[in-house]
């Protein structure tokens, strides 16, 4: 991305050799409105941008801090014989009586604790109560509330409230979504003025340039940075968007209406209730003398879904409700992927229904690994690493182009006025593609427009002072 004018070097460093020919047609025209679009928001958004990557940061990292602050609850020596399920989900109501149960976690890895929800009355709202109990002695080792599907601990949690709406509840994912909704703005707009930009050495394009300090090298490390960092970048913003408050909405419309929507698997436990993903168990009814009622409990519940070929590790138990069975789900999100996910009746253990991720839309594919490389979870510490370098490209690139302002800021405001240069032709087609993305992406729109009538009002204001000094 680049936040000045890519192709004005400066004086004292103008090339030796003549430069190749500046760019023509489409591009040409629109090249002065794109640098000033470009330095506008990039000079506005960037502190959102910054306060979103540093707290994605923390947020990408808070999922080995958890483990360090809370490695009491979390891990246990290992010991000889592991306790089964049903006893230690009886070891936490004794430990919280007024809870009730709803899913149970086995620990994945030697020395993990069980973690048992609980659906608490003094929990915090949209949180369960986690009691985390030793697999071998049975030792209750915790209490912490455990929010969302990730089962994010208090640590976590708060920090992705920080992420997502600067802890000032809806109002506050403005700032997360107008971040993201201008990224992908930023980037493309400063990849086509760093190509376009008119350099003597093909090197300088993937490469920063050495020399003294001045805005000129500042402008090639902030370019080749971007360059670099362009991929990730995107798939950041495209990634961010998905669970946007509004922006969100229409991404989720759109893919509904090109069958990309995440299947659901049917839970129920009458007889037909396993849906259209249903292949065994369809009709089953209860063995004969199965008294009304009867559950099989969670060590068999999770027996049978190994044998329905769920082998993950990682695995998450919901109990049965009323007129629901067991689901039993493979949590791994890291490559490759275990989302498999099963339903089987309390009363024998028959699979009701079977979801493969497999068997996902592409899209929905794409959307779930997305989502899980933005929070720094598919491909474990080496996810959390590149986003940690993408972090700092982003503050730097950020930085650069700040200085490269504040170096330039006795000259004319680049590119004021650069769409009346632009041919009509040009402008309408122009003019109706922002728009759709604009209703499409309602806070990039509502902000665009917000920079337009500033830009409006700053030229009024020079054309306002040019008549009173050619009157004086």
């Amino acid at each position: 991305m680049t936040i000045d004018d890519p192709a004005r070097p400066d004086t004292a460093e103008a090339p030796a050799t003549p430069p190749r020919p500046a760019p023509r047609g489409a591009l040409r025209a629109l090249r002065p409105l794109l640098l000033r679009l470009h330095f506008t928001a990039g000079l506005l958004v960037a502190p959102f941008l910054l306060v979103a990557a540093l707290s994605g940061l923390l947020y990408a990292l808070s999922f080995q801090a958890e483990r360090i602050v809370y490695a009491h609850e979390l891990e246990v020596p290992v010991g000889d014989t592991v306790l089964p399920l049903d006893r230690q989900i009886g070891i936490a109501r004794e430990a919280n009586p007024d809870g009730t149960v709803t899913a149970v976690w086995p620990g994945a890895e030697p020395g993990a604790t069980t973690r048992v929800l609980m659906a608490d009355p003094d929990a915090p709202e949209g949180t369960s109560l986690a009691v985390f109990v030793d697999p071998y002695t049975g030792e209750v080792r915790g209490q912490l509330p455990s929010y969302g599907s990730g089962g994010a601990l208090p640590l976590r949690t708060w920090i992705d409230g920080l992420h997502r709406d600067l802890h000032l509840g809806e109002p506050g994912r403005i700032y997360s979504e107008l971040a993201a909704s201008w990224l992908w703005v930023l980037v493309l707009g400063g990849l086509v003025l760093w190509f376009a930009r008119r350099r003597t050495k093909r090197r300088a394009l993937l490469l920063p340039e050495g020399g003294p300090r001045s805005r000129r090298r500042t402008l090639s490390w902030h370019g080749s940075v971007g360059l670099w960092a362009a991929l990730g970048l995107l798939l950041l913003s495209a990634t961010g968007l998905t669970w946007s408050r509004y922006a969100g909405e229409n991404i989720g419309t759109l893919q509904d209406g090109l069958g990309g929507a995440t299947p659901t698997l049917s839970a129920g436990a009458t007889a037909g209730a396993g849906g259209e993903h249903a292949g065994h168990g369809a009709g089953h009814q209860p063995p004969a003398g199965t008294p009304r009622g009867a559950d099989i409990g969670v060590d068999r519940a999770v027996a049978a879904a190994r044998a329905a070929g769920l082998d993950s590790a990682w695995l998450a138990v919901t109990l049965p409700a009323e007129g629901s069975g067991y689901v039993v789900k493979e949590t791994d999100k890291q490559f490759p992927v275990e989302l498999d996910s099963v339903a089987l009746d309390p009363a024998d253990g028959t699979v009701l229904d079977r979801l493969r991720f497999a068997e996902y839309p592409l899209l929905a594919q794409l959307t779930r690994i997305g989502i899980d490389a933005h929070t720094g979870v598919f491909l474990g510490l080496a996810n959390q690493l590149a986003l940690a370098l993408l972090v700092l490209a982003l503050v730097l690139m950020t930085v650069w182009g700040y200085r490269m302002w504040w170096l330039r800021r006795p000259r004319r405001p680049v590119g004021r006025g650069a769409w009346r240069k632009v041919p009509v032709t040009l402008l309408l087609p122009l003019a109706a593609v922002v728009a759709l993305i604009g209703w499409f992406l309602p806070l990039l729109g509502v902000s665009l427009l917000l920079l337009l009538a500033a830009e409006l009002v700053l030229a009024l204001v020079a054309r306002a002072r040019t008549r009173r000094t050619t009157v004086s």
